[in-house]
C-alpha cells in the first residue's frame, strides 16, 4: 500500500515546553486517518507542521511524495480548527476565489462551486455575503473551499465542529464518498463515534507523545477489553462485586460492565440470573472511546 504521508522523528520545543516529541508515523493512500488526543497533547502543532506553517525542529516530512512544500501545495487541502473565512465576499464569489487560488479554470471553479453549494443546500444564499450566514453554513462553505480544487489529500481539524447532526451525517457522507475516488483524509476530532465510523487507522497522542497507531481493528484487538452488556429487570447488585467486575456503568436498567482479570462472561452471567431477569446479554466490542480514556489515564494524563 502507497503512502500518502509519512513522518520521521519529527519534533517540536516552546522554550521549556516539549510540544512534539520525535514523531513517526505513516498515512496510506486513499485512507481516512484519525489523529486522536486530549487537549494540549501536540495534535494541532503536527498538523501545522505537516502544513508547513510552522518548522519542525527535527526530522523530515514526506507528503504526496514530496518533501517540498511549494511543489504540494496545491493538491491538498486544509480546513483548521481556528476558522476564518472572507465576511465581506459573497458565497459563490468565495467559492470560485479559493479554486482559482490552487489554479483550477474560471469556467471549472463555477462548476464546481455550483455543485458543492446544491449539497450543501446552499442555493439560496450564494449570493449573499458570508458575514450573513449562520455559524453552521458558513462552516459548510469553509468545508467547500477545503476540497473544492479536488485535492489528493485533506487535513481536517475538527471538521465536524459547528454542524447540527444532519450535517455531520452530510459531512460524513461526502468523505466516504471522496475516501472512494482515491482522497487521503487526515483528521483530528474528538469525537470517538466518528472515528469508529469513518477511519481505517489511527494515531493517538498523548503529552506530544505516540501512544498508539495501526489500523482500526488492530488497535481494538490489541489494546481494548471486551464489555459486556446486560439489559435487566429488577434490582441488581452482582456488578459491584469487584471480583467479578473491573468497572461498570449502570443506568438502572442498562449495565455496561468490563469483567476482572480472568473472569469468564460466564460467571458474570450466572451472578446476574441469580439476581435479575435478563433480557439481554451481549458482549461487546471494546469502544474506541474507552480505548482512548483508559490509555490516556495509563499515561497520567487526563481524558
Amino acid at each position: 500500500m502507497t503512502e500518502a504521508l509519512r513522518i520521521e522523528g519529527v519534533s517540536k520545543r516552546y522554550a521549556e515546553v516539549q510540544a512534539v516529541h520525535p514523531l513517526d508515523l505513516s498515512v496510506p493512500s486513499a485512507s481516512i486517518y484519525g489523529l486522536l488526543g486530549p487537549n494540549g497533547a501536540g495534535k494541532t502543532t503536527t498538523i501545522r507542521m505537516v502544513m508547513d506553517i510552522i518548522k519542525p525542529d527535527t526530522g523530515t516530512i514526506t507528503l504526496l511524495g514530496s518533501q517540498d512544500p511549494d511543489q504540494r501545495r496545491d493538491r491538498i487541502g486544509y480546513l483548521p480548527e481556528e476558522r476564518g473565512i472572507y465576511r465581506k465576499m459573497k458565497v459563490r464569489d468565495l467559492l470560485v476565489y479559493f479554486a482559482r487560488l490552487r489554479r483550477v479554470a474560471t469556467a471549472e471553479a463555477r462548476a464546481h462551486a455550483d455543485r458543492w453549494i446544491d449539497r450543501f443546500d446552499l442555493a439560496s444564499w450564494a449570493d449573499q455575503k458570508i458575514e450573513s450566514l449562520s455559524k453552521g453554513m458558513a462552516q459548510k462553505v469553509q468545508f467547500i473551499a477545503t476540497v473544492i480544487h479536488r485535492p489528493e489529500a485533506v487535513i481536517l481539524d475538527e471538521p465536524f465542529s459547528g454542524f447540527d447532526p444532519v450535517n455531520v451525517d452530510l459531512v460524513k457522507d461526502i468523505l466516504l464518498e471522496l475516501r472512494q475516488e482515491g482522497m487521503t483524509i487526515i483528521l483530528s476530532t474528538h469525537q470517538m463515534e466518528t472515528v469508529e465510523r469513518l477511519c481505517d487507522s489511527i494515531c493517538l497522542i498523548n503529552k506530544g507523545q505516540k501512544v498508539l497507531d495501526g489500523p482500526l481493528e488492530r488497535v481494538k484487538a490489541e489494546r481494548g477489553t471486551k464489555a459486556i452488556q446486560v439489559e435487566y429487570q429488577g434490582t441488581a447488585t452482582f456488578f459491584r462485586d469487584r471480583s467479578l467486575v473491573e468497572s461498570f456503568d449502570d443506568t438502572g436498567r442498562f449495565v455496561e460492565m468490563w469483567p476482572a482479570a480472568g473472569v469468564a462472561p460466564q460467571q458474570i452471567l450466572e451472578a446476574a440470573v441469580r439476581e435479575v431477569k435478563i433480557s439481554r446479554f451481549q458482549l461487546m466490542e471494546p469502544s474506541l472511546h474507552r480505548i482512548f480514556v483508559d490509555t490516556v489515564r495509563q499515561q497520567g494524563g487526563e481524558a
